[in-house]
């Protein structure tokens, strides 16, 4: 059984869990999640990699200072001796093997952490060895009460992950680490309940909650239709939200059918900065997309849901099962018709839908940071793990322009990695150059002594991974001929922008470079993309709004900015509403009622 095949045959059922407890049939055995330390301190949760490695995890992301514990209290079966495991991993250690170049290997451990239970901390230190997540013997100790607590005691600021901690009292057993030997570890240790519940039945079910999503979403419900909207993090607008901070792009009024474009604009940030330095959370307004969803009825909201499960038959979706990242629990989420405006197509690629990747030389993605002048004096740790820059190149090295230079857009990793599998070490890269960039500056070339790290996303703002197949998928040449479809309908406004590895900064970095540059070329303008790019060419009741709809590599530099997905996503809200009111599948509005979804899409009476 392939990946794809187990996703879709367990839906990550069994990774979703309760936190907390026992069972009795499983030798005295407390397993405690990273969901499960309640009080997190400083520590963050961060879901993106839960379908490579199982589970939400926890990071000590201080930006080189220690963070405050993450705490569990948690109730043991019995008191005794018990055995200590601790799934985490060396975050460098993939740059450790023996055949990485001297230019690119990593040296000492960054992200260590202790275990302390019941107020002490236990001898062992984790998260210094192995490059893949397992499980970190931690030894033995002895647990004199019931209820005690538990927490993770960070020992440097720098990315130390946890998954979970494991307490058994057979010191003969052995957690699996196995994709699918663990997940079913995890439900049966867990008490996993063998059907989600039940979140209802809906006529559009929108799978992200980026600005494409609540385009969809918004213009579905405005249109009379009930809609849940399901969203993996805490907050709304994906990569233009606080925890990613990348700014709008593209063209949000459409000449051609002026209805569409009113739900993008609405969304539209008062302000918005391109320098780093002033490139600050508040700007992007998280509370009032939040709450611009939430005042449509027709709407439910469902934030810190990961949908990673699929009913999929005869190529028609039934539901899609999310996982509450903080609780733990599995929601069924079945009806007519799902939007996958995911980015990376995960109800699509779980439902079977035919896709596209473009395995090397893709656009990366980004993980911004901000420097602030702080008026007195800031040391910073040497970081010997991190890239040594003290002899290579980088922007901002000479201390000028520094907003421009530092912590922008083109540091990006991952243009020859799996855009997919690869993901946590493409984001880790970003670590490695970031810290590496500032430990230079600030304690080799010694020029910003008042700046300090203030800021830097750990959520990745990925630009490129899988592409689903719709009737038509628009190419380069589209473009460049300024091919006029019949069903053309969405306004693009930005050049073909491919980034690539920028080669002046390249040298010695080769697969994993981190600087990029922008390769702009224009085409013929007015353009405006089809509607049949918009839905799946096998999956039949499958939208897809945001970077994974139906173009190539190429036509995906400019279709791919976030106001042209935004008018995506309304076009998708109304095609929705013709398939409901015909009981129509999303190719039968092309075929049958285009002239109708014209009409929507250019009436001003449209909501």
């Amino acid at each position: 059984m392939n990946r794809r095949d187990f996703l879709k045959s367990v839906g990550l059922a069994a990774i979703a869990l309760p936190r907390f407890g026992f069972a009795a049939s499983d030798a005295m055995m407390v397993l405690i999640e990273a969901e499960g330390f309640k009080k997190r301190g400083g520590w963050v949760l961060d879901q993106q990699f839960m379908d490579q490695m199982g589970s939400p995890f926890l990071l000590a992301h201080g930006l080189g200072k220690p963070v405050e514990d993450a705490v569990a209290n948690v109730e043991f079966p019995e008191t005794g001796e018990f055995k200590v495991w601790v799934r985490t991993r060396d975050w460098v250690g993939p740059w450790k093997t023996s055949d990485t170049p001297a230019t690119k290997r990593a040296e000492g451990t960054p992200g260590i952490f202790k275990l302390v239970v019941d107020g002490k901390p236990l001898e062992a230190v984790f998260g210094n060895d192995g490059a893949d997540w397992h499980w970190q013997d931690g030894g033995t100790v002895s647990i004199d009460k019931k209820n005690i607590s538990v927490a993770l005691h960070d020992l440097t600021g720098f990315e130390g992950r946890c998954d979970a901690v494991l307490f058994v009292k057979d010191k003969g057993i052995m957690p699996p680490n196995g994709e699918k030997e663990l997940a079913q570890f995890r439900a049966r240790v867990r008490g996993l309940p063998a059907k989600p519940e039940d979140a209802g039945d809906y006529d559009l079910v929108v799978a992200g909650g980026g600005i494409a999503g609540i385009g969809a979403a918004v213009s579905a419900a405005r249109n009379g239709l009930k809609v849940a909207l399901i969203q993996d993090r805490p907050v709304l607008g994906g990569n233009n939200s606080s925890e990613v901070r990348v700014w709008l792009g593209g063209n949000a009024k459409n000449p051609l059918y002026p209805n569409v474009g009113k739900i993008t604009q609405a969304l539209e940030p008062a302000k918005r900065a391109h320098d780093s330095t002033t490139n600050t959370g508040d700007l992007y307004e998280d509370d009032k997309r939040e709450a611009f969803v939430r005042a449509e009825k027709n709407i439910s909201l469902f934030l810190n849901h990961r949908v990673n499960g699929v009913e999929a038959e005869g190529g028609v979706i039934k539901a899609v099962i999310a996982e509450d990242i903080e609780a733990g629990t599995r929601k069924r989420f079945s009806g007519k018709l799902f939007a996958d405006c995911t980015g990376d197509a995960c109800v699509g690629y779980l439902a079977g839908a035919d896709y596209e990747v473009t395995e090397k030389g893709h656009m990366g993605q980004s993980n911004l940071w901000n420097i602030k002048d702080t008026g007195a004096s800031v040391s910073f740790p040497r970081c010997p793990w991190a890239y040594n820059l003290s002899e290579k190149p980088f922007p901002g090295r000479d201390g000028q322009k520094l907003g421009h230079q530092l912590g922008t857009w083109f540091w990006e990793s991952g243009c020859y990695r799996d855009p997919i599998k690869d993901r946590e070490r493409s984001r880790d890269n970003n670590f490695r150059a970031m810290y590496g960039a500032w430990d230079c500056l600030k304690n080799i070339e010694k020029i910003l002594p008042n700046y300090d790290l203030v800021w830097a996303a750990y959520v990745s703002g990925p630009r490129e991974s899988r592409r689903l197949l719709g009737d038509v998928i628009l190419n380069k040449d589209h473009l460049m001929n300024k091919e006029e479809f019949d069903d053309r309908c969405v306004i693009t406004g930005w050049e073909i922008d491919l980034h690539l590895p920028n080669e002046k900064y390249k040298n010695g970095f080769e697969g994993d470079e981190f600087i990029t540059k922008a390769t702009f070329e224009k085409y013929p303008k007015p353009f405006y993309v089809p509607y049949r790019c918009f839905y799946s060419r096998n999956i039949s009741n499958l939208f897809m709004a945001g970077r994974d709809i139906s173009v190539t590599h190429d036509a995906l530099g400019t279709v791919r900015v976030m106001r042209t997905l935004g008018l995506v996503g309304e076009v998708v809200g109304m095609a929705a509403t013709l398939c409901r009111k015909h009981n129509a599948t999303p190719r039968d509005v092309y075929k049958k009622h285009l002239d109708e979804l014209k009409k929507l899409m250019g009436s001003p009476s449209t909501p």
